[in-house]
């Protein structure tokens, strides 16, 4: 069942660098009427969030500028940055940096227990299969709301 999990992680990211191919920059900014953010915050909440679950889940060291955590972590909106955002191409790079690293993760890694648990709302999370399953139905959550986004655009 944990090898199916790395799969489902493998599969659903290519998922959404697949759906990205064909997003222009442009489009990578509006912000659409009944959204609260735009395609680009959803990636890049995505990446942030990732990095994040990765290095509690698997002790992989942080692979993401510092400055991702003021511009996508949960609470954040396009609105309030005062820094410039990254571009698709880095986004891009990083969704596919991430993938990349799913590699290295084997089925026990998702067996094995956190160093403390991680609390997130009224959910706990003890193993690191656990949190990374919860990464990834996060994941698909986001990927919900991008293709949502793509279908008012596309209007």
């Amino acid at each position: 069942m944990a090898k199916s999990i790395i799969t489902t992680g493998k599969v659903l990211r290519q998922i959404v660098i697949g759906q990205l191919q064909d997003v222009s920059e442009d489009q990578f900014d509006i912000q659409s009427k009944g959204f609260n953010n735009t395609i680009r915050w959803n990636v890049g909440h995505l990446v942030y969030w990732m990095d994040k679950f990765c290095t509690l889940s698997f002790g992989f060291s942080s692979a993401i500028p510092p400055h991702y955590e003021t511009l996508f972590a949960s609470g954040t909106k396009p609105s309030d940055w005062t820094i410039a955002p990254p571009s698709k191409e880095e986004l891009t790079e990083m969704l596919m940096a991430q993938l990349s690293r799913f590699s290295e993760l084997k089925a026990e890694m998702l067996d094995v227990n956190l160093q403390s648990p991680f609390n997130m709302g009224p959910f706990q999370f003890m193993t690191s299969g656990e949190l990374f399953n919860f990464a990834l139905m996060h994941e698909a959550i986001h990927l919900g709301t991008i293709s949502s986004q793509l279908k008012v655009l596309s209007r």
